[in-house]
């Protein structure tokens, strides 16, 4: 079974920054792609920022230029930098990995981390 534990939410005014972080653990032979979703009141979950094992990225057009995500392989950590937020960012944020554990290769999802903001 594969855990992935995400952290750094909160409350920020406009224009601030927060950073995400996400830990796997568990019976992890290999990760392949990691990434962050989030999902607003009333909305669908929607990819935000995703990043490859090898280090190639993707970010969703709404948070291009501000957002950054990176990841740490030998921690089995990745990382999600938000700045110049603005209120439309409000969400939950999930982290999602593509992982191969114990049972095979898996889609795995993080509890969710609520990030506001607000003035």
């Amino acid at each position: 079974q594969v855990q992935l534990v995400e952290s750094g939410g909160g409350l920020v005014q406009p224009g601030g920054s927060l950073r995400l972080s996400c830990a796997a653990s568990g019976s992890i032979f290999s990760i392949n792609a990691m990434g962050w979703y989030r999902q607003a009141p009333g909305k669908q979950r929607e990819l935000v920022a995703a990043i490859t094992s090898g280090g190639s990225t993707n970010y969703a057009d709404s948070v291009k230029g501000r957002f950054t995500i990176s990841r740490d392989n030998a921690k089995n950590t990745v990382y999600l930098q938000m700045n110049s937020l603005k209120p439309e960012d409000t969400a939950v944020y999930y982290c999602n990995a593509a992982a191969e554990g114990l049972y095979g290769l898996g889609d795995y999802w993080g509890q969710g981390t609520q990030v506001t903001v607000s003035s």
